[in-house]
């Protein structure tokens, strides 16, 4: 059994490696250069990522048994999107994992429950503990990559406007602008550059601009990028000179970043309360009085026992 669980862990490692490795460098923009070398590639989806492998098709038809309400399904859809999974077999895809994982720690809690714990309501919490826990874990992990994803692109937005206002005042326009942002930031910025990319994808199929503006900001759920777009909207519609909006807004950004920056510095000391009076305050008075105190149990103690005698 032991050499199971063993053989299991290390299959689960390796298979995480992999997963990471090819997430972390095997980009699409590489997947995308050997498109244009090897027509014999495979094909993409309409959203330029690649499609599905066999595995993943899998779990696609396993999470395509989940019963999931159209309001679900779409709150599901929005958020998978603002995590930057856009396929439309992304949804199945998660409820099949969802599933999987929940049975999986199902039946491994029952194997293994009699080694874990011999109390018997334990050995009956312990199984639906571990079927929640699957399924409610990659939600969790799904809303982690969200905010650290919405995280990336509030902090790459100040540089793209500074990009975007040097290209709306050499004479492009907003379009031009726009993928001439998504371009040159696709190394330092790729998630803003993948938005802006998917901005410009949208208007050439023919959406207006106000319109694939508005799915940016849906699509990412980032309040600033909401305002971006409000702006970019606007301006458009009013006619006001779009390089001075940008460089407003790239302005209250930056002073917004740093007042946030000297509130969270001010919170240290607060938080800091904490750590100190429960670990290094214990330390302190063990290291400071600690000679002190042994000094009077070996000679103080002694003597009033004497004097009591």
């Amino acid at each position: 059994m032991a050499l199971i669980v063993s053989v299991a862990l290390f299959g689960l490692l390796a298979t995480a490696i992999a997963i990471y490795g090819w997430r972390r460098y095997a980009k699409p923009a590489r997947l995308l250069e050997q498109l244009e070398s090897d027509p014999a590639a495979p094909t993409l989806d309409r959203i330029g990522q690649p499609k599905p492998s066999g595995m993943a098709r899998r779990v696609e038809s396993i999470g395509k048994q989940v019963p999931v309400s159209p309001q679900d399904a779409q709150r599901t859809h929005q958020t998978l999107a603002a995590a930057g999974y856009r396929s439309e077999s992304a949804v199945a895809v998660l409820y099949g994992i969802k599933l999987i994982l929940a049975v999986t720690l199902a039946i491994l809690s029952i194997v293994f429950r009699d080694r874990i714990t011999v109390n018997p309501v334990l050995r009956i919490v312990l199984p639906i503990a571990a079927t929640v826990g699957g399924y409610w874990l990659p939600g969790f992990l799904l809303e982690r990559k969200v905010t650290k994803r919405q995280q990336k692109l509030r902090l790459a937005l100040p540089d793209g406007l500074d990009l975007m206002v040097v290209s709306v005042e050499a004479g492009l326009g907003l379009d031009q602008a726009l993928q001439n942002v998504g371009r040159e930031l696709a190394v330092a910025y790729p998630e803003l550059s993948d938005e802006l990319s998917l901005v410009n994808l949208e208007m050439r199929a023919g959406k207006r601009r106000a319109e694939a503006l508005r799915n940016l900001a849906e699509r990412t759920g980032e309040s600033e990028v909401r305002k971006l777009t409000a702006i970019l909207i606007q301006s458009d519609r009013f006619g006001t000179s779009m390089a001075e909006a940008l460089r407003t807004h790239s302005e209250f950004m930056r002073v917004r970043r740093r007042q946030e920056a000297e509130e969270r510095a001010a919170k240290v000391g607060v938080k800091l309360v904490f750590p100190i009076f429960f670990f290094i305050l214990p330390s302190i008075l063990v290291v400071a009085a600690g000679p002190g105190i042994l000094q009077v149990f070996k000679y103080l103690f002694p003597l009033m026992n004497k004097g009591i005698q």
